[in-house]
């Protein structure tokens, strides 16, 4: 680390060491502000629905009729479950972190 600037020695030393935490963090970051149907509520207008917002919409028309309702909700699990995959060896790497000496 001799003769390496602060910001050097910040980004190979610090971030390299929390990049399980920052990516924990992604993870739960993400699938929080996916999952927040109050936000969606609010701030979309009629012509432009969250997946989220029209799954609840639907929920009307469809009631007895499961199988849409659920493969909509299948569908807006997709992009949660890839994000997390896509993330999951850092994840794995934060919770083993302090486990092995």
């Amino acid at each position: 680390m001799d003769g390496r600037g602060e910001w050097r020695i910040y980004a190979q030393l610090v971030l390299s060491l929390g990049r399980p935490a920052i990516a924990s963090l992604a993870i739960f970051q993400f699938l929080w502000v996916w999952n927040d149907m109050l936000v969606a509520l609010l701030f979309a207008d009629n012509g432009a629905q969250p997946l989220t917002v029209a799954l609840q919409s639907e929920m009307r028309q469809f009631g007895s009729n499961i199988e849409i309702l659920a493969f909509g909700a299948f569908l807006s699990l997709v992009v949660p479950v890839a994000v997390f995959f896509a993330f999951q060896r850092h994840f794995v790497q934060g919770v083993m972190a302090g486990s092995v000496k």
